[in-house]
């Protein structure tokens, strides 16, 4: 039985219409729509491929001692890249699969075409897209409104997950609510680290995953359980939707977390995280802004 703090969504099952946006009485008066409709339309492109194959024979590009490259990644974000750049030629895109014009520009697209690609190879039906749109904030215009860049100097102020298996998707726009399939979503109310529920993912680096064992080992003995998923994006909205408390991770790219850690801060939640070695690579902790300094006190 759920405590009462456990999720502040129905628990009803959800309809998948109109998932798109809220309803506009709903809505509040901020930009970005077009941006967020774009998104949108090529996360679901890209779904209909990722569902259309999930038990299919996939061909692989590389493997890795903790990871797989598959060819339907490639073509995932070439698919995803057409649409955005359709509709905003003039926005860059950096993605798990390679970049398309000028990563540092003013605006760009943070993509990763297939984020649960180990659970997908399997045919586990846990992956999803996860975009998101980045503004460069000048260092003086950070001090000023006191947030932390969501990586290098930018910000997302656009965020789309989508769930192709689920049919479930969440949406954000910064200064907005974040939604899940058009209803609005927040975090838990849960203080207290016995009565938590977290996700824990754990990186594909030797050294990062040396570090992420002895705290594991801790945590698992001070929370009711832990759950390891496989996709960091579908974990940060899971924080996001009151079905976690909160996420933690040591090693992990932008593009996994850009568009995530977005919807967890317009659900009312806190996204935590700091640059480590690595191309554009962060250690993380994404919770209901109730839990991050007794897990970050933890081992």
């Amino acid at each position: 039985m759920l405590t009462k703090n456990r999720t502040s969504v129905s628990s009803k099952p959800r309809k998948p219409v109109s998932p798109e946006v809220a309803p506009r009485s709903a809505r509040p008066d901020v930009g970005y729509r077009r941006e967020l409709a774009a998104a949108v339309a090529a996360a679901r492109a890209a779904g209909r491929t990722m569902r259309e194959n999930l038990y299919a024979p996939k061909k692989i590009n590389a493997t890795y001692a903790h990871d797989i490259k598959l060819e339907l990644d490639v073509q995932c974000q070439a698919m995803i890249e057409k649409e955005l750049h359709d509709r905003f030629p003039g926005i860059s895109l950096l993605g798990e699969e390679g970049d398309a014009g000028d990563s540092d520009s003013p605006q760009r697209w943070v993509v990763d075409p297939i984020d649960g690609t180990v659970n997908f190879t399997y045919g586990i039906p846990h992956a999803c897209v996860s975009i998101a749109l980045q503004t460069r904030v000048e260092a003086t215009a950070a001090g000023k409104t006191g947030r932390r860049p969501a990586g290098g100097g930018y910000e997302t102020v656009v965020g789309v997950v989508f769930d192709p298996f689920c049919g479930e998707l969440w949406t954000a726009i910064r200064g907005g609510p974040a939604y899940l399939n058009g209803q609005e979503i927040h975090v838990t109310q849960t203080t207290k680290l016995r009565e938590a529920l977290l996700s824990m993912g754990f990186a594909k680096a030797r050294g990062t995953l040396e570090t992420s064992l002895p705290y594991f080992n801790q945590l698992v003995r001070r929370v009711r359980k832990v759950r390891m998923m496989g996709s960091a994006a579908l974990a940060l909205t899971y924080v996001a939707s009151g079905r976690f408390d909160a996420y933690v991770e040591s090693g992990i790219r932008l593009w996994d977390i850009a568009a995530g850690g977005l919807i967890v801060e317009c659900a009312g939640g806190e996204f935590w995280h700091e640059p480590i070695a690595g191309r554009h690579a962060y250690r993380m902790v994404a919770s209901n802004g109730r839990l991050r300094k007794k897990l970050q006190a933890i081992g």
